[in-house]
């Protein structure tokens, strides 16, 4: 008995060995590019969403939904309020569009655009689109290991490669061991000051994924402000064809 007990618990410690040594052996870019991967599926995203915009003296509620294809394709359309609805924005490759249904014009946005406020929101126009990438503007590097909610993370750094047209200086993120989902990012400007902090929380399956169901976003020097996403439904990998993220189909988009 006693010889049976020690064979487990050899084998059950060299279990926890190789689970240590996955997870040490795993590089930064690979962790960053499995957390990504979960957030847009392998091909494709479909979601809707609500973005509640919190300020001290007010606050305001946006129901939207989001088509993704892989880096180069996204779109974001406004259904409510009734105000918005039908504002779209287009994104392919690196070029950016907005479509104003209220006068009927599309602009097109500057890079320089891509700092700015989306929608009056703690999101930059940047943040909705996805124009940078994670992945590939990017270099990793694993810092250390933390708890966040009960659940062991890796602490990451991102520094922009020198060629990267992105808007931050640096990026730190919490990536859980399991799931690999985003549980905290924070967003530091060229001279490494925090402008944003994003939480991510309500972890449930979407769309066949575990995933976290709302995002919220404080900017450090402005108290009473926040940003808050809680995605509504997603869907993942359905066959879209390029042509959708076309200007012609963002005005026509309901």
């Amino acid at each position: 008995m006693k010889y049976t007990f020690l064979i487990l618990g050899i084998f059950l410690l060299s279990m926890n060995m190789t689970k240590a040594q996955t997870a040490t052996n795993i590089s930064a870019k690979e962790i960053i590019q499995t957390a990504d991967a979960i957030l847009k599926g392998t091909t494709s995203s479909q979601s809707e969403m609500m973005m509640t915009v919190v300020r001290p003296d007010w606050t305001r509620e946006m129901t939207m939904k989001s088509w993704t294809k892989g880096d180069d394709y996204a779109m974001v359309l406004l259904v409510a309020p009734a105000r918005d609805k039908g504002t779209a924005f287009l994104k392919r490759e690196k070029e950016l569009w907005n479509w104003q249904p209220t006068i009927e014009r599309v602009v097109k946005m500057p890079p320089s655009m891509m700092t700015q406020s989306w929608m009056g929101s703690d999101f930059t126009n940047d943040d909705l689109v996805k124009q940078s990438s994670i992945v590939t503007d990017y270099s990793h590097t694993i810092l250390r290991e933390e708890m966040i909610e009960e659940r062991n993370c890796w602490v990451l750094e991102m520094i922009p490669n020198e060629e990267a047209a992105v808007i931050w200086g640096k990026i730190i993120t919490w990536i859980d061991q399991t799931d690999y989902l985003q549980l905290k990012t924070e967003f530091y400007d060229e001279e490494d000051y925090l402008i944003n902090t994003m939480y991510g929380s309500e972890i449930k399956e979407l769309g066949g994924k575990i995933l976290t169901a709302k995002l919220e976003v404080i900017p450090t020097e402005e108290p009473g402000h926040k940003t808050i996403i809680e995605y509504k439904s997603i869907t993942f990998d359905e066959p879209m064809k390029d042509d959708f993220f076309s200007m012609q189909n963002m005005k026509r988009l309901r």
